[in-house]
């Protein structure tokens, strides 16, 4: 992969993510970190000894490629900002809902790809998405595909299925540690160790994500194998059909989907 200089616009949690894998890995050339925040900054600054500056400007123009990566509601500040001195760099939004056109609007005729990545690229182990604009070249999504494969997952999807993805990619590391945490405390009131409990919630979550992807296995096999007749499993596998729990999901995925559509607007 060509080392290039990588700078980032905001520096949250995600952005420090991302940080993390590429910094780790040996992934760019340099890398530079923006932010009105202090603590931010400093967060960076200290855990990786990368260049920090407040300068969204000086960053966009000491860059090969550029992430944004603050809230959806001060996006279009940050493009007015830095639209007359962006170039030939490679700009990549993290943020969700906001289309590849709406960036294309306030920048011109700019190499776009847009991004949804998830918090587990910490780990290596990230589900990420992600979508062309009208402008970026082969070359553009064959970097981005690279950079985030390097941290786990990553899919090239049209644009129109970004929202979608989120659902899965984005919120799904919340949604499933939701479920582990009660899951665990089933067993913190049983009398395990909470400690105990966490870990055994967590390590059976990565151990079934594991089990399906190396085994070309889907959901339904994986239940049908630890589901044996008038066993426990069944048992509480009634429960959650009973209270239609798959219908929760369905209305939970349903709202995150229209907030991630309502951002977009």
């Amino acid at each position: 992969m060509t080392s290039k200089k990588i700078s980032f616009i905001g520096t949250g949690k995600m952005a420090t993510a991302l940080i993390s894998s590429i910094y780790n890995k040996q992934l760019a050339k340099t890398i530079i970190a923006s932010d009105k925040n202090n603590k931010n900054l400093n967060n960076v600054k200290k855990n990786f000894g990368i260049k920090t500056i407040k300068d969204n400007k000086e960053a966009v123009r000491n860059s090969d490629v550029v992430f944004i990566c603050v809230k959806p509601q001060d996006f279009d500040e940050v493009l007015h900002e830095i639209k007359n001195v962006v170039k030939n760099q490679l700009i990549v939004s993290i943020a969700a809902g906001i289309k590849t056109k709406h960036i294309e609007s306030i920048l011109g005729n700019k190499r776009i790809i847009r991004v949804m990545p998830n918090i587990n690229c910490l780990v290596g182990e990230m589900a990420a998405g992600f979508s062309k604009g009208k402008f970026a070249t082969k070359k553009d999504v064959d970097y981005v595909e690279k950079l985030l494969s390097a941290s786990g997952l990553a899919y090239l999807v049209k644009e129109d299925l970004m929202d979608a993805l989120s659902i899965i990619s984005g919120c799904g590391p919340g949604f499933f540690a939701y479920f582990m945490k009660y899951l665990a405390e089933a067993g913190i009131k049983e009398g395990l160790p909470k400690q105990m409990a966490y870990k055994l919630a967590a390590k059976t979550a990565l151990g079934t994500g594991k089990l399906l992807l190396e085994k070309n296995m889907s959901p339904d096999d994986l239940i049908a194998m630890v589901a044996s007749k008038k066993g426990i499993t069944s048992e509480g596998l009634k429960v959650l059909n009973k209270h239609k729990v798959n219908k929760i999901i369905q209305k939970t995925s349903d709202a995150a989907y229209k907030r991630s559509k309502e951002l977009g607007k």
